[in-house]
């Protein structure tokens, strides 16, 4: 799978460990930053990570920040975009499943590395339901962007 990996300086020593794993099983990985510990403002690199979800360079994407929220704020601000925050395995592969979850937010402040390896390998190993609720439902949420996107260009 082609992953899209972006942070700010709060998930920065987390952000090389996880390309690490990542490479490791089997994904190609593109790092767009940052690259070290000097402050940066986390919407930029959402943007960019989100960016080459949309192309489609890039299957599916992972945020790290401090807590992993801003992050996801950031990321369900942009259409096609569904960003969660993951702490847990439990939620990482039933968001791609049920949600279509294709932005993937943790946090470096909030989990270790082993958790986050964990978390990963539950992500990108999940594939989104055929079934028609499911289905139904994302399509909604389709909906409520484009509806959304009418009414502010009003």
């Amino acid at each position: 799978m082609k992953i899209a990996i972006g942070g700010d300086h709060a998930g920065f020593p987390m952000k090389a460990p996880v390309v690490e794993l990542l490479e490791r099983m089997g994904h190609e990985v593109t790092d767009f930053g940052t690259h070290s510990l000097e402050p940066v403002d986390f919407p930029d690199i959402a943007q960019t990570v989100c960016d080459e979800i949309r192309s489609g360079r890039a299957e599916r994407g992972v945020l790290v920040c401090g807590t992993g929220v801003g992050a996801a704020i950031a990321g369900n601000k942009i259409p096609g975009i569904r960003a969660a925050v993951c702490h847990d395995t439990y939620s990482a592969h039933q968001g791609v499943e049920h949600d279509d979850v294709n932005l993937l937010c943790m946090g470096a402040q909030i989990i270790g590395i082993n958790v986050a390896e964990e978390i990963l390998s539950a992500f990108v190993a999940a594939k989104f339901s055929t079934d028609p609720d499911f289905r139904r439902r994302v399509q909604k949420l389709s909906d409520l962007e484009r509806k959304a996107a009418r009414e502010f260009s009003d």
